[in-house]
């Protein structure tokens, strides 16, 4: 009997061999997969624009292609800041706030610190308050509130302009620039505004003879007034000290007498010190005393 021949085409076993058994098993490892479809692509790119971007001119000619297209959006005409308009400051002022602007014009919106101007601005002793904002149409607006002065302190060899909470505005040349500002004199007086303010406002009825005030060690008033007479308040309730000297000369016309100073330290016993007589009052004195002997 002949054996049976077999069809060639069943000939070959259609199972895969080990070696490609495993290699299939392999390619379905997830972490193998990520690293051929995703992780050696990275690769190449970051190998390939590490060694584009090694080269320093190639980095500095796209650095500056990249600031180019930048300028040219933000330096735009509708962005760009051509004119600073400041309110509600002095002449002198503005010329002073002009001066320290950390910006040149025409300058882009983009390029402006406002914190940095608003700083600028502040650190100026007039200047009690601003507001910066930019306004449609190019321009910077700033809003000043200056310090009014109020009162002029004599400090040493200076004499400073102080507004209505002690704190400094500027340097006056003469007492002439301020007449109608009150004067306080000594070391820390303008630590002491609010004290001195209700003098002032208790001494109404002698406005017209106030000199100033005098702060004394640093821890009292003197009250100066113009016929070379000086009232000597206590450290604790000048106020009221000062307001007994005014009630006696309402009643008893106490400071039109010759006395030099008013002693009022202690409230229990007020001292009065009197004037050195002038040749006037000398003279006017021995004619008295001549008539009278006359008679």
């Amino acid at each position: 009997m002949r054996p049976i021949k077999t069809p060639r085409a069943f000939r070959n076993d259609p199972a895969p061999s080990r070696w490609s058994y495993r290699f299939m098993r392999v390619m379905l490892s997830p972490v193998l997969r990520r690293m051929v479809f995703f992780g050696i692509p990275a690769a190449i790119c970051v190998g390939t624009g590490a060694i584009y971007f090694s080269d320093l001119d190639r980095r500095d000619a796209i650095s500056a292609a990249v600031q180019d297209m930048y300028r040219s959006v933000i330096e735009r005409p509708e962005f760009m800041v051509k004119v600073i308009a400041i309110h509600g400051a002095s002449p002198a002022l503005d010329m002073d706030i002009r001066e320290v602007m950390p910006v040149e014009l025409p300058v882009s919106q983009f390029d402006l610190d406002l914190q940095e101007i608003y700083g600028a601005i502040t650190e100026l002793d007039p200047v009690a308050e601003a507001r910066i904002h930019v306004k449609q149409g190019g321009t910077l607006k700033i809003d000043v509130v200056e310090r009014v002065p109020a009162y002029l302190w004599r400090n040493g060899d200076s004499l400073e302009v102080l507004d209505a909470s002690g704190s400094f505005v500027r340097f006056a040349v003469s007492r002439v620039d301020y007449p109608d500002l009150p004067l306080i004199v000594g070391q820390g007086a303008d630590k002491q505004i609010a004290q001195a303010r209700t003098l002032l406002a208790a001494a109404r009825p002698i406005a017209d003879r106030i000199r100033g005030l005098s702060y004394v060690g640093q821890r009292r008033w003197d009250v100066v007034l113009k016929n070379d007479q000086t009232i000597l308040l206590p450290e604790k309730n000048p106020v009221q000290a000062f307001e007994r000297v005014l009630v006696l000369d309402q009643t008893q016309d106490l400071l039109s007498r010759n006395i030099s100073a008013i002693d009022m330290r202690l409230a229990q016993r007020p001292t009065l010190r009197l004037a050195q007589p002038t040749e006037l009052d000398l003279l006017n004195t021995t004619q008295k005393s001549a008539e009278t002997n006359d008679q």
